[in-house]
């Protein structure tokens, strides 16, 4: 029986967490929740596992993982203020299952250096995925790491036809069910860039050897190559639950979690080379995430923003990306430390918001 904390409860990753928990309780016992504002699902969700421990905002959280014993955290806190909860769980020993990947990017050093080998285990399908496909050889047999990426609901366009491309259509994602700045993510493929540094944090591989290939359907999570030319792939449907599931149990499966694919009927999977003219969020990412120190959390911070005016109606698609790179552009790092992550971030979204307002 795993005693579980769960960060982020009433959220996509947070709920779904709960629905596999649900089902199999006799593996599972939540031990302590939070959420970001939504009192009320919080409430019911406590009343429903019976957890007498819950937090709201990120400082309480991180508070409730010092205190909460568990063997499992599972951070599904959206943005950067999830780094704090992030420290705590690594610091209190429990495995970390995580979800929020901008913790673990803008921290860079810092979480890794307070991981212990093997501690962290990630949730983003994609990550699953390779964790998975590591399984089936030595690092020293590993080519590169392939991410998947879906294209988002603006695959194939060109840079030039993206100019007036509004909120509504850019949350249109065609695969995932995802909240506001993720979905939009994805739409200018800065998640997918994010992704590559949290790829290159988890594993160990230098960015050169982290490609990314564009396959619409989402069966294909992610792919290791090997370096006698063989490729694993972890394949499913489309479903959080799986990657949820073996973060809350690595390296246990859980049975019955997912539906598996259906081979008795014909179907196609494509995969692409990725658009870097139209979509130039990965190789900004790489360039950033090469840089180190605070330029990922700079990075970070100011698509936040960015994505957040875009949505207010301040800012047009292509203005998020040309907003970032200033921003960058203008960072001049002062060390890393806790201190040096939170001024960057601060500085990064006063840089960001003066932008916006000039546009």
């Amino acid at each position: 029986m795993r005693k579980v904390v769960i960060l982020g409860s009433t959220g996509s990753i947070g709920t779904q967490a709960l629905d596999v928990i649900g089902a199999n309780r006799d593996r599972f016992e939540v031990v302590g929740l939070s959420a970001g504002s939504n009192r009320e699902l919080l409430a019911a969700q406590a009343a429903e596992f019976g957890v007498q421990n819950t937090a709201l905002g990120a400082d309480e959280a991180a508070q409730l993982v010092r205190d909460a014993h568990a063997d499992v955290v599972l951070n599904g806190i959206t943005g950067s203020v999830g780094l704090g909860p992030t420290l705590a769980a690594l610091g209190s020993g429990a495995s970390l299952a995580l979800a929020n990947k901008e913790s673990l990017i803008v921290g860079g050093e810092l979480v890794t250096t307070a991981a212990k080998p093997g501690q962290i285990i990630p949730v983003d399908s994609e990550h699953s995925a390779i964790a998975q496909a590591l399984r089936s050889g030595a690092a020293g047999e590993v080519a590169r790491l392939v991410l998947t990426a879906s294209g988002g609901p603006f695959r194939g366009r060109t840079r030039d036809s993206l100019q007036n491309v509004t909120p509504r259509e850019a949350l249109a994602h065609p695969t995932w069910d995802m909240g506001l700045v993720v979905t939009t993510n994805s739409a200018t493929l800065v998640n997918k860039g994010l992704e590559v540094i949290e790829a290159h944090l988890l594993f160990g591989v230098d960015y050169d050897r982290i490609a990314v290939t564009v396959h619409p359907q989402s069966i294909v999570h992610s792919m290791v190559e090997f370096i006698d030319g063989s490729t694993i792939a972890q394949a499913s449907p489309p479903d959080m639950r799986l990657p949820i599931s073996l973060g809350l149990d690595w390296p246990n499966r859980v049975p019955g979690v997912g539906v598996p694919l259906d081979w008795t009927t014909a179907s196609s999977w494509e995969f692409a080379p990725l658009d870097s003219e139209a979509f130039p969020a990965v190789d900004l990412a790489k360039a950033v995430g090469r840089a180190g120190e605070t330029y990922p959390a700079v990075f970070n911070a100011a698509n936040e923003q960015s994505v957040l005016a875009f949505h207010a109606g301040r800012i047009g698609f292509l203005d998020i990306l040309d907003i970032i790179v200033r921003v960058v552009d203008r960072h001049e790092p002062d060390g890393m430390s806790l201190p040096a992550v939170l001024a960057a971030e601060s500085w990064a979204r006063r840089e960001a918001d003066e932008l916006i307002a000039r546009r």
